[in-house]
C-alpha cells in the first residue's frame, strides 16, 4: 500500500465548542446543481479546537431551465438520500498467490522500496534503499514523529512479511521530503524466502503528476515480465491513489495492491527428443515433445510450434498424444518448416503430454545443421496468466552416406529395491525419466523405464541422470559397483555393437514401493 503522511489536523482558537454545517457545491453545465452537506464537530481542548468529519452524507439535486418561447422558468428539486457508512479504512498492499489467493505461509518474504541506481541508464537496476520517515503507533503527541499504520506501524524499509498480517504490508511517503514530486521514481521489491518455488518480483513506479499532495498518479511497470494484474496487465498507467484521511475519501492503491502476485518460476517445462543421433537421407526419425505442467493449477490452451530444419519432411499420419497413458487429440498446422501442435486437453498439476511425431529426411537435409526446436505456451485456468518455456533443442548429426559403423545405446531406468544394480523381478521402471547425452541432447524413458538411442557414432559416450525428472527419487547406492554410485555413465561403443547404459534410483525417503 502507497499512502501519504498526513499533516497534522487543523486547528482553530475558541472559548466554547459548537457545531458548523459546511457544504459543498458543484454545479455540471449550468443546469444540475448537486449538494452536499457535511458535518464537522469542533471539540474543545485548553481552548483549540479540531475539526472532527462526521460520516452523514447528504445527496440531493435541484435544477432550473428557462423555456426559450415562452421565458416560463422551470424550477425542482429532488429527494433527499442519506448515507450513513461504516468508517473505511486504508486498503493494505498484499502478497498474494498467482491467482490472487492467500499464499498458506508468507515466512521469510520481504518487500521493499528502492531508489533507481543512478549509474543505470536504463532505471531498472536497484540503487540505495528509499529513505522512508519513521512513524509510530500509538501516536504520541508533540514528538515530531508522525503516527504509522498498521501492520508496518514504523515505516520500516525493507519490511519483513508475517503470517500474524496475513502478507501484507504498507509504506508512507513523506511529501515534505519530495517523495512524492512529479517524476519521482522507485523500484518495489518481493523477496521470496530461500528455497521458495517462487521468484523475485520488481515492478517500476514512477509519479507523474502531483496534486497538492492529496492526489498522485502513477505509472507501474513490471520489469520481470510478469502480470502486475489479475487481467495479465504488465503496465498500469494514470492510477489515482487519494491520499487524505481514509474516513472521508476512500482510498484506491488497486495497482499496488495486484503488483505483488507471485507466479512459480518455471510453470511449464518443454523437453525434445529424438530416437536417433545421426540420420542420412531417405531415415525417418522420430521426435517426442514432453510437456510437462510444474504450476500449481491445470494448464490448458497448450500450443506446442516446433521449427524443424532444412531438409526434414513432416509426416502427418504419424501424430500421436498421450496424456497419463491415455491417448488424447493433437491437431496439427505446418507452415514451411513450422509445425504448430495444438490440443484442448488439460494438463493436470505434475502431469506430462507427450506429443510424438516423425520426419523424414530428404536430401536437403545435407545443407542444413539438423537442429531443431520447440517452444509451449499455456494458459494457467485459475486465473488465465500465460507461461511458457522453450526453445528445447535437438540435434541429429547428418550424414551424406549409409552408416555402417554405427551402434545403438539402450538402457533402462528403475527402482532397485536390492541396492544390486540390476532390474530383478519386480522393481517397476520409471516412465518420463530424462537422461542427458554429452551433445547436449536428452532422452526420455517409456513407461516401462525403457531407453534408446539408435545410429550413434562409435566411441566413448556419457549419460547423465536428471533426478529433478524424478520428483520424489534419488539414486539408490550400489553395493556391488561403486564407480555405478554417480548420476552419470560412461560406455564405449564399438562400430556396429550394442551398449547397454542403466539408472538404479530409490524413494527419498524408502517407503515402502508397490509392486
Amino acid at each position: 500500500m502507497l499512502r501519504i503522511l498526513p499533516n497534522k489536523k487543523k486547528q482553530i482558537t475558541s472559548s466554547s465548542g459548537w457545531c458548523r454545517r459546511l457544504t459543498a457545491t458543484v454545479i455540471l453545465a449550468s443546469v444540475l446543481q448537486t449538494t452536499i452537506p457535511i458535518q464537522a464537530i469542533a471539540q474543545q481542548t485548553q481552548n483549540q479546537v479540531s475539526f472532527q468529519p462526521v460520516i452523514n452524507l447528504i445527496n440531493q439535486a435541484t435544477y432550473t431551465y428557462t423555456d426559450s418561447t415562452s421565458n416560463y422558468n422551470y424550477q425542482g428539486i429532488s429527494s433527499q438520500i442519506n448515507l450513513s457508512p461504516n468508517p473505511l479504512i486504508d486498503p493494505l498492499g498484499r502478497i498474494l498467490g498467482c491467482a490472487g489467493t492467500l499464499i498458506p505461509d508468507y515466512k521469510g518474504f520481504s518487500v521493499g522500496l528502492y531508489e533507481p541506481n543512478p549509474s543505470d541508464p536504463s532505471g531498472t537496476k536497484l540503487g540505495k534503499l528509499a529513505a522512508l520517515s519513521r512513524t509510530e503507533l500509538p501516536d504520541i503527541p508533540n514528538n515530531n514523529i508522525p503516527g504509522g499504520k498498521a501492520p508496518n506501524i514504523e515505516n520500516s524499509n525493507p519490511y519483513f512479511i508475517t503470517n500474524n498480517s496475513v502478507g501484507a504490508y504498507n509504506f508512507l511517503f513523506d511529501p515534505s521530503k519530495g517523495q512524492t514530486d512529479l517524476g519521482k521514481t522507485y523500484i518495489f521489491v518481493v523477496n521470496p524466502p530461500p528455497n521458495s518455488i517462487y521468484k523475485q518480483r520488481r515492478i517500476k513506479i514512477q509519479i507523474v503528476n502531483s496534486i497538492d499532495n492529496n492526489v498522485i498518479r502513477y505509472i507501474a511497470t513490471s520489469l520481470d515480465g510478469q502480470p502486475i494484474s489479475l487481467t495479465g496487465d504488465t503496465k498500469v498507467e494514470d492510477t489515482v491513489v487519494f491520499v487524505p484521511n481514509a474516513e472521508v475519501v476512500g482510498l484506491n492503491l488497486l495497482a499496488f495492491e495486484l503488483t505483488t502476485n507471485m507466479c512459480q518460476a518455471n510453470q511449464v517445462r518443454v523437453i525434445k527428443t529424438g530416437d536417433r543421433a545421426t540420420a542420412e537421407p531417405g531415415d525417418t526419425v522420430i521426435y517426442r515433445l514432453s510437456v510437462k505442467n510444474q504450476a500449481d493449477a491445470d494448464l490448458s490452451n497448450v500450443v506446442v510450434t516446433d521449427n524443424l530444419p532444412l531438409g526434414f519432411n513432416f509426416l502427418s499420419k504419424s501424430v500421436r498424444g498421450e496424456l497419463d497413458g491415455k491417448p488424447v487429440t493433437i491437431t496439427f498446422q505446418r507452415n514451411g518448416n513450422t509445425v504448430t501442435f495444438g490440443t484442448e486437453v488439460i494438463i493436470p498439476t505434475d502431469k506430462v503430454l507427450n506429443i510424438a511425431y516423425a520426419a523424414q529426411l530428404t536430401s536437403d537435409s545435407l545443407r542444413g545443421n539438423g537442429r531443431n526446436s520447440a517452444i509451449v505456451n499455456a494458459r494457467r485456468s485459475d486465473n488465465g496468466f500465460s507461461t511458457k518455456d522453450g526453445p528445447a533443442t535437438h540435434q541429429l548429426k547428418i550424414r551424406p552416406g549409409i552408416v555402417s559403423d554405427c551402434g545403438t545405446i539402450i538402457g533402462r531406468v528403475f527402482v532397485d529395491q536390492n541396492f544390486d544394480g540390476e532390474q530383478q523381478p519386480g522393481e517397476p521402471g520409471m516412465p518420463n525419466a530424462v537422461i542427458f547425452m554429452e551433445g547436449g541432447n536428452r532422452i526420455i524413458t517409456d513407461p516401462n523405464g525403457l531407453f534408446s538411442l539408435a545410429n550413434v557414432l562409435p566411441g566413448n559416450h556419457t549419460g547423465v541422470l536428471d533426478l529433478s525428472s524424478l520428483p520424489g527419487y534419488t539414486l539408490a547406492p550400489n553395493r556391488k559397483f561403486r564407480e555405478r554410485n554417480s548420476q552419470s555413465r560412461l560406455v564405449r561403443l564399438e562400430p556396429g555393437g550394442l551398449v547397454r547404459m542403466n539408472f538404479a534410483v530409490t524413494p527419498t525417503f524408502q517407503e515402502q514401493v508397490k509392486k
